[in-house]
């Protein structure tokens, strides 16, 4: 009987081994895998062509490779770079995916779907669009810029060097958006710049998954403030001063009446003077930021009614009032007569170098 029990373990534990080594058997060390932390797509004539920024380390530091590859797919694509490396291709570290201008104006949609359904890429990447050719452009990342891994991926980050006037969108949200009636996206534009700079243009207006319109870095920021996004840290130039904004904060009020939307909007805003043209008022220096502001409002509300990209999400303030069946007609029919009223209020927390009135 306890010899039976002796066999009986020894097998278990035989048994138990080889699951284990069948779960891992696939298993690569971190030596034979190559980590992309930035992505480039772009299509033409049917082919996708992608190229990948790979960080490799070496006896200097960190060196930058970059590797392209066409394909019918972009998995393809992927998988023909993957052959002629000594390495694997792992993108689940990927931080960053940039398309070309052209290629965000035929849509994205296949491409996000794909990057959702496969899983092979994180649904918080960050998407943006670049306003070149990707070859000169990775040329350029790799030639001018320092030679560290993230630092184009920096320019996003927020503990690095993004800017409040800079959208910030990941896949998954570019994913809902193609699915949602009353949300769109937008997504950064850069191009390369100079000395090692990478330049931003503002952000492109996505509708179902393709590029319609852009708008300024100014109208982002106002995109931004309006999202819930602080404006901290941003300096309006004016007429007779210039002000550094401190805090900004938003508030929403909609209501639906004989088939017309409104929605009253109030953004507050905390500045600080830091420069002052001759002398000037207080009273003056409010009200050049908040007529700036309000004609910026303006013309980019006038371009996401024209183009029916609803970036804002003005239509989920909406979604209790109209009938669900109705909800696909939110861009058409709803949002092009939408009645906005916008106001600013600025308030000034270092007045004591300019006049009370």
């Amino acid at each position: 009987m306890k010899r039976t029990l002796k066999r009986g373990a020894g097998l278990s534990a035989v048994v138990g081994l080889l699951c284990a080594l069948c779960g891992c058997w696939d298993n690569r060390d971190i030596d034979h895998r190559s980590l992309p932390v930035v992505m480039g797509v772009a299509l033409h004539d049917d082919l996708y062509e992608v190229v990948l920024q790979i960080p490799e380390t070496s006896q200097k530091g960190i060196d930058i490779r970059i590797i392209s590859q066409t394909g019918k797919t972009i998995n393809q694509a992927v998988d023909k770079i993957s052959e002629r490396m000594e390495t694997s291709v792992d993108l689940l570290h990927l931080k960053l995916i940039l398309v070309e201008t052209e290629y965000a104006r035929e849509g994205l949609t296949d491409s996000i779907s794909s990057f959702m359904r496969a899983r092979d890429i994180s649904p918080k990447t960050i998407i943006a669009i670049c306003d070149e050719k990707l070859d000169p452009f990775f040329d350029y990342v790799a030639s001018s810029m320092t030679p560290k891994g993230t630092t184009l991926y920096d320019c996003f980050e927020k503990n690095a060097g993004w800017n409040p006037q800079m959208s910030l969108t990941r896949i998954w949200e570019v994913y809902r958006s193609i699915h949602s009636y009353t949300r769109d996206v937008a997504i950064p534009i850069i191009k390369s710049g100079r000395s090692g700079t990478i330049d931003y243009l503002g952000s492109a207006l996505i509708k179902n998954g393709k590029m319609v319109d852009r708008i300024s870095p100014e109208e982002t920021l106002l995109f931004n403030s309006f999202n819930g996004q602080s404006a901290q840290g941003k300096i309006e130039v004016m007429d007779h001063a210039s002000v550094l904004i401190l805090r900004s904060s938003v508030r929403h009020r909609s209501k639906f009446a004989h088939g017309t939307p409104h929605l009253d909007v109030r953004i507050t805003l905390k500045v600080s003077i830091v420069e002052t043209k001759g002398s000037v008022t207080s009273k003056l220096v409010k009200k050049e930021v908040e007529e700036i502001l309000a004609k910026r409002f303006d013309g980019m509300l006038h371009k996401v009614q024209t183009q029916e990209s609803d970036i804002l999400g003005l239509g989920q303030y909406f979604r209790k009032d109209i009938p669900r069946a109705q909800l696909r007609n939110w861009r058409t029919e709803y949002l092009p007569k939408l009645k906005v009223d916008f106001k600013i209020n600025t308030i000034i927390q270092n007045d004591g170098n300019t006049k009370l009135t």
